[in-house]
């Protein structure tokens, strides 16, 4: 059973696609390297033992997406390919609606073509917005507050329509929260080239004194320690629960949107005071003022996917912080 992977190469797609082969799939990769690096292709076969056949292409190029399906017979898609920085989304707006739309909309009338109707689509909790409060549940209704998450709830529409039109599609949903951690193998993981969106990337730059210091926005949120509070899952976990839809879609029809996260928050200074414990290193931050639109809290209600995928999160806060750092540390000695 071979499941294409589009932006295969990825920090969660990378992720995946080892989840995957020790699963027992079969799989094909396509990433254009836009936001990855080949050699992540060697390490996910150097984890699993396994390799796999990889595309260099673009997926808003349809003729390279039809070769692809011609080539190889695909019983289902998880789509991960897409710009993904909130704020360039913000200064670049036709950039990403060009890309990740265009790209899903490509690849959705190659799947129509070969008969393909079984995809996973990686989606984002930026489609409810700005919360009033949490845990979130897959009913909250749903809204966006940049670019960025507009894409990801237009093309959540799209596919809604999809279905709508022709009812053998299978599409699951994924609603990310906030991915980080690696995997324990050191191999792979997140470490961008430019100054980090996210704060673990940006934890890991100022233990490896790549950055002078953590910026910390706000201590005066309504929250046990004053800063705010998301829901992280390890990016394992996140993997797995892919392998969890998958199985879901190839039995079934339908569309249906799952949280993935964990259902409980960490404050910023959890992650750092935890980060500094466990991996025994100084993380210097400073308090700077709140950035606007921030909200105290936001994290996930992950009741749908326990019951209807038999999905749980296993790794938790140490997990997440050992192997963020333990990447990080991996990367140097390659370096040398």
């Amino acid at each position: 059973m071979a499941i294409l992977v589009t932006g295969g190469a990825g920090y969660i797609g990378s992720h995946a696609c080892v989840e995957l082969l020790e699963a027992g799939y079969e799989v094909v990769v396509v990433d254009n390297f836009y936001n990855s690096k080949p050699v992540v292709l060697e390490r996910i076969r150097e984890i699993t033992g396994k390799d796999f056949k990889f595309y260099e292409e673009d997926c808003c190029n349809e003729v390279a997406m039809d070769r692809i399906f011609d080539e190889n017979k695909i019983d289902a898609v998880i789509h991960f390919a897409g710009y993904k920085a909130v704020g360039e989304s913000v200064l670049q707006p036709i950039k990403y609606y060009e890309n990740n739309i265009g790209s899903t909309i490509a690849l959705i009338k190659s799947m129509q073509r070969h008969e393909c109707f079984k995809i996973a689509f990686s989606s984002s909790a930026t489609v409810y917005g700005v919360p009033e409060y949490s845990p979130v549940p897959e009913t909250f209704p749903l809204s966006a507050v940049n670019p960025y998450g507009t894409t990801k709830l237009y093309i959540e529409h799209i596919l809604g329509d999809v279905y709508t039109s022709d009812p053998r599609w299978s599409i699951a949903l994924l609603r990310y929260f906030n991915p980080i951690g690696a995997h324990k193998s050191g191999l792979i993981g997140e470490n961008p080239n430019d100054i980090p969106n996210n704060l673990m990337p940006y934890i890991t730059k100022v233990a490896a004194k790549e950055l002078p210091i953590l910026h910390v926005f706000g201590n005066d949120y309504n929250t046990k320690d004053g800063t705010g509070v998301r829901d992280y899952i390890h990016v394992v976990d996140l993997a797995k629960g892919h392998i969890a839809a998958l199985r879901k879609i190839l039995e079934t029809t339908g569309i249906e949107a799952y949280n993935l996260g964990t259902g409980k928050g960490y404050s910023v200074l959890e992650i750092v005071e935890n980060f500094k414990r466990v991996n025994n290193i100084d993380v210097p931050y400073q308090i700077d003022p709140r950035r606007p639109g921030d909200i105290d809290e936001y994290f996930a209600d992950p009741t749908k996917a326990k019951v209807e995928l038999g999905f749980e999160c296993e790794l938790g806060i140490e997990e997440m912080c050992r192997d963020s750092w333990h990447f990080i540390e991996e990367e140097k000695k390659r370096e040398l």
